[in-house]
């Protein structure tokens, strides 16, 4: 049986190989030899770690895009998980968790009614419901604050 050198596969291979792990994965497999780090670094690789939608929600900055869309994708992705990103006017934030890439939005307290509540089966706590239709969108309208 024939050993296969790393640098005698494709990049692209190790590519997809990689894109199929974690982003803390990708960040380690660029250590392993430079044919990995090259693999490791591509846009192709990233751009699985970043949501289906990121372009949509970059959209949606109230600040200036064009800093964030002229990142590579790998670069995008450490700057959405350090730097969260204002969205929807200002009433929302946006960022990546670093080391699995989930979601993590914060609604701005301006865009959130509260009021007590009473739920029969769950009983006294706060029920707030979302001013702004793009929460509406990507969350349930309601959620209850057990106190």
């Amino acid at each position: 049986m024939d050993i296969v050198v790393a640098d005698q596969l494709p990049v692209e291979f190790i590519s997809r190989i990689i894109s199929l792990t974690t982003p803390r994965d990708a960040c380690i497999s660029s250590t392993v030899c430079p044919i990995f780090k090259l693999a490791a670094d591509s846009n192709s690789v990233w751009e699985k770690f970043l949501p289906s939608d990121y372009e949509q929600i970059i959209s949606n900055l109230v600040s200036d895009s064009s800093l964030v869309t002229s990142l590579s994708k790998k670069d995008l992705y450490f700057q959405l998980c350090h730097n969260p990103i204002i969205i929807n006017n200002g009433a929302m934030s946006f960022s990546l968790e670093k080391e699995s890439g989930k979601r993590c939005y914060m609604a701005a307290a301006r865009a959130l009614c509260i009021a007590w509540g009473i739920h029969q089966s769950i009983g006294n706590g706060l029920l707030y419901q979302s001013q702004n239709n793009a929460f509406h969108q990507q969350f349930r309208d309601y959620q209850f604050l057990k106190l």
